[in-house]
């Protein structure tokens, strides 16, 4: 879905160009200063990318998959700074809120579908943004860089009161790339943006709970992986 947004908006660019030619540019006094600030809303799925245990297939135990995505939302304060025409230095400090469920089937069947696991992120990221050039009221671009997340839902131990057999760690650092539109309005800037962010670090932590050692074993490695689509106002 996220891939199909993003393709449409690269379509999307000559049509808004070609539609504007008649039309005033609108003022970017603010876009063009060193330092200017804004915030930004956004959609996101929350994804694993897991890896199945050797233990697993030996033994033919429970293997686990990611079922059906949910929508999760970021909220974000921007802060841009500008050191030349085409290149911006961008900071968002906000939140990450969602969810992940891993099912666990045996022989093909379904065993285990409650293995929900929430997050709520404190992220950092600091981004690099390549702009292309101005076409009257909007602007392509290209985002990437890197973002510490730090997941205030991580437990240090497992609650015998759940249902739930695996733990997360709190700490991991994700490599991030997209794309977006600038649209520059009479009075700010809206901007809309497609990225994905994969993290680095095998979350999971293996330290079975006792007496559900098959949930954790069965998995080799677990790392996060988040599509975002995001509206920022500057």
């Amino acid at each position: 879905m996220i891939k199909r947004i993003l393709l449409i908006l690269m379509l999307l660019t000559p049509m808004i160009a070609a539609a504007q030619k008649q039309k005033p540019k609108n003022d970017s006094t603010y876009d063009d200063r060193p330092l200017h600030f804004g915030f930004s809303l956004g959609l996101n799925t929350m994804d694993f990318n897991t890896t199945v245990s050797d233990v697993a297939f030996a033994t033919d135990s429970l293997l686990p998959e990611v079922a059906a995505l949910n929508p999760g939302v970021n909220i974000q304060v921007v802060i841009n700074y500008r050191p030349a025409n085409f290149f911006d230095i961008r900071f968002l400090p906000g939140v990450s809120l969602g969810q992940r469920r891993l099912n666990y089937y045996k022989n093909g069947v379904l065993v285990d579908s409650n293995q929900k696991l929430e997050s709520s992120f404190l992220e950092f990221p600091l981004l690099l943004k390549f702009k292309g050039m101005r076409l009257n009221n909007t602007r392509p671009y290209l985002i990437g860089g890197l973002n510490f997340r730090y997941d205030l839902a991580g437990k240090k131990e497992y609650d015998d009161q759940t249902d739930i057999h695996l733990r997360l760690r709190r700490a991991d650092l994700y490599y991030e790339a997209g794309a977006g539109i600038d649209f520059y309005l009479p009075e700010f800037k809206l901007s809309v943006e497609v990225k994905m962010s994969n993290g680095l670090r095998d979350v999971l932590v293996h330290e079975p709970q006792t007496g559900y050692s098959q949930y954790s074993n069965a998995i080799g490695s677990l790392r996060s992986q988040m599509w975002i689509l995001a509206f920022h106002f500057e």
